[in-house]
């Protein structure tokens, strides 16, 4: 049998396939240029741009430039997160090379391609989303369809719109009617580009006492409607929501088209639920939309293919209309934006756009399923089960507390300590289980929720099955620690007021325990002095707390808190002790804050002590030379003299009291230390075992803190110093008149202990 003949590519068209492949290659690959080219990179693409190189550049290099400006410095691939870009991605990349490409040929081919292109991806588009007999609109930003279905609407109310502008409004103002569940800034936008008021604008209120409290309000709806045609106004478009933005809920659409058949307003439908339009298996509150009359679609998210337009699909009878306003070009360039995804739903065909909106559906349901077994969450996905986003918060009324505390009734706050536990298990899933693609959303109702909404996420972040049980695995493990949180944080509060050194701050929109503050006893200082003294204990004692081995999270609060100086400590575990992680708390700030008063009398107290024992060595030199003449003081005759008549000269020293600032004779220890070294025995020991007080005390979890008092560490630094006097002082009563100078330089300053014999030789080195 023979074969087809094979039909040969455009060259032109393969180069570019090629060198797409190849610089996708080089810009999605790990490898960073060579220690050279880094520093040669270091010094160039970081700096202010210079002018074009004469010669130009090499494919390569640009690509590699592309790759350093979109990667960074980071130069470790895990931090790198970007969009999964299958074949399917690369289809479309390619075809907006494609559209400049062909954009070139002569006008008549360009116009026949971009009529079969633009044919060929509306039809496939209607089929695939039910939408029968309508057009399609290609657009960028998500919002251009919407705004060129209001202008074609006005068009269509005001005959002379389009050459009498804003003045053909002045009979009859339009009004715009948007759900309050849209997304923020819809509305607006809208007028600003039309050029209405913000008076046109109307947003209905959700169901308030009955039905969802996400759905448009349809008996408030019917009444807005009537007051706006009875007070002269014109009710000109309806915006309803398939998917609301934030919890992926659906309006009544069915209701609602029926309500603008009545007063002849356009109804117009976007949302994330549309995508189920392609399943064999749709709600029938979905299916209602394909009777509205525009809806806009976004499948780029949904089938993970990058810098694809929006589409929206209408129905209009008037082509003229149209052309007006926007909806359809005459310019063959702009049917082009069609192209990446033409390209692409051919690649996926049928049954691979099928499977990819199947498969997210699939893995919203299976969070569902297991979300239903945890106790404390609760979702809000009410009676939609076939919704594609699921939306849960935690919450303690379903779980019954454990013993030791209590959560149940409503205190003051309430509200706010829970959408703060919830931004934070958002954010930790979202940390820890990165390709969920959950992300933290605020519900006026609700607060505070995580959101999963794997048709926006899943094809471009790969999501699996398995990527929702480790998302429910962590979220399981979670739970207690947020619940035991919760039923402590009062009782770390009450413990807190019971210490009066440390301020408790009440701050709800903290994630933890609770937020603490240790406030010195010292009152006679000025309001700054005492701020600063404040902040460096709190400072050390963060820093402290820090250390210690336990499984609390201290930190100095988030960037932008209203509150310094604090403590803030994070989730607590169920065998947290409250009571003995206070009291730690208040011990180690005492002791800190006697550290402090003791270093900073230190400087003082030194310098006083260094004048005196100058004022004293002065003095002592003066009975010297007047005890031993002038003739011993001059080297060789002193010499001569001491051999013919030695001179015996009692020492006496002098040691420095660090405790209390005064220099002291060494006479009582010299005898006390000689009687002592009489009983024992000359093999004995010296070395000192004491240590001073660290942090070693605190760094267990249960550890108490009662061995350690306020004045222990003062107490135990003067006693280390007068043991070591009592050490020093008992080796010079040895031997006091040959000890050498340099040992007396060395214990100057340790004691200030000066020998009688020897007070010239020490007053340098005082000084």
């Amino acid at each position: 049998m023979e074969k087809p003949p094979v039909k040969m590519m455009d060259p032109t068209l393969a180069e570019m396939g090629n060198h797409l492949s190849d610089a996708m290659k080089i810009l999605e690959s790990g490898k960073l240029e060579t220690e050279q080219g880094q520093e040669g990179r270091k010094m160039s693409w970081k700096e202010i741009p210079g002018p074009l190189q004469g010669d130009g550049q090499d494919v390569v290099s640009i690509l590699q430039l592309v790759q350093n400006l979109m990667h960074g410095d980071d130069e470790e691939q895990g931090h790198r997160r970007m969009q999964f870009v299958g074949e399917q991605g690369h289809m479309a990349l390619l075809g907006h090379s494609l559209a400049a490409y062909i954009s070139v040929l002569e006008r008549e081919r360009l116009r026949k391609l971009t009529t079969r292109i633009l044919s060929d991806t509306t039809l496939w588009l209607c089929r695939l989303f039910r939408y029968e007999n309508g057009s399609a609109y290609f657009h960028e930003d998500d919002r251009e369809g919407l705004l060129k279905v209001c202008r074609l609407v006005m068009n269509t109310h005001y005959e002379d719109f389009t050459t009498e502008g804003f003045t053909a409004l002045s009979s009859k103002h339009p009004v715009i009617y948007q759900s309050a569940a849209c997304r923020p800034g819809l509305g607006q936008h809208l007028c600003s580009q039309l050029g209405l008021p913000l008076s046109c604008l109307c947003v209905v209120p959700c169901n308030t006492m009955f039905g969802s409290l996400h759905q448009m309000d349809v008996a408030l709806l019917d009444k807005l409607v009537k007051d706006d045609r009875d007070s002269g106004k014109l009710p000109l478009l309806l915006i309803a929501n398939a998917g609301t933005p934030g919890a992926g809920h659906t309006d009544k659409l069915s209701r609602l088209k029926e309500l603008c058949v009545q007063y002849n307003m356009w109804l117009h439908v976007e949302g994330v639920n549309l995508a189920t339009l392609v399943l064999g298996q749709v709600s029938s509150t979905v299916t209602a939309a394909t009777k509205c009359d525009s809806m806009t679609l976004t499948p780029g998210p949904w089938l993970g293919l990058p810098a694809v337009p929006a589409v929206t699909l209408y129905r209009h009878e008037d082509p003229a209309l149209s052309l007006a306003a926007g909806l359809t070009s005459s310019q063959p360039v702009e049917k082009l934006r069609a192209l990446p995804l033409w390209l692409s739903l051919q690649y996926l065909g049928h049954d691979g756009i099928v499977e990819r909106i199947k498969h997210a559906s699939q893995l919203s349901q299976q969070l569902l399923e297991h979300l239903k077994t945890l106790a404390s969450i609760k979702t809000s996905v009410e009676d939609e089960l076939n919704s594609p986003v699921v939306v849960f918060r935690f919450s303690h009324e379903n779980s019954a507390p454990s013993s030791g505390g209590s959560v149940e009734g409503s205190y003051a706050g309430e509200r706010d300590i829970l959408d703060a536990f919830n931004r934070w298990l958002g954010d930790q899933l979202a940390e820890q289980v990165p390709l969920s693609g959950v992300d933290v959303v605020e519900l006026e109702d609700e607060g505070t929720c995580v959101r999963f909404s794997p048709l926006m996420t899943a094809a471009a972040l790969g999501t699996q099955e398995n990527d929702v049980a480790a998302l429910v695995e962590k979220l399981a493990e979670m739970i207690p620690l947020l619940c035991c949180t919760l039923r402590l944080r009062q009782d770390f509060r009450d413990e807190v007021l019971q210490q009066a050194s440390l301020s408790y701050i009440e701050d709800l929109n903290w994630p933890g325990l609770g937020v603490v503050r240790f406030e010195p006893r010292t009152t006679d200082l000025d309001e700054d002095k005492r701020q600063d003294r404040v902040e460096k204990i709190n400072s050390d004692l963060l820093k402290k707390l820090m250390e210690l081995d336990t499984d609390l999270n201290f930190s100095g609060g988030p960037e932008f808190s209203e509150e310094k100086n604090c403590i803030f400590i994070g989730i607590a575990t169920e065998d947290l002790d409250v009571a003995e992680l206070v009291e730690t708390i208040m011990s180690l700030g005492r002791d800190i804050e006697e550290s402090g008063k003791l270093f900073e009398n230190m400087t003082e107290v030194v310098r006083k002590g260094i004048q005196e024992a100058e004022l004293q060595l002065q003095k002592a030199n003066e009975e010297k030379l007047m005890e031993e003449g002038v003739l011993r003081q001059i080297p060789l005759v002193s010499s001569v003299l001491n051999w013919f008549s030695p001179v015996q000269a009692s020492v006496k020293g002098r040691t420095f009291n660090l405790a209390e600032g005064c220099l002291d004779s060494t006479e009582p220890v010299y005898s006390i230390k000689a009687q002592m070294r009489k009983e024992d025995s000359p093999d004995s020991p010296k070395a000192n075992t004491r240590r001073f007080p660290g942090q070693k005390l605190f760094r267990r979890p249960g550890a108490g803190s009662d061995s350690i008092s306020e004045t222990s560490s003062v107490s135990q630094l003067e006693e280390s110093f007068r043991e070591t006097l009592h050490s020093q002082a008992a080796d010079e009563a040895e031997v006091p008149q040959e000890r050498p100078a340099h040992i007396l330089e060395e214990t100057a300053i340790a004691d200030q202990r000066v020998p009688e014999g020897q007070e010239a030789e020490s007053v340098e080195t005082i000084r």
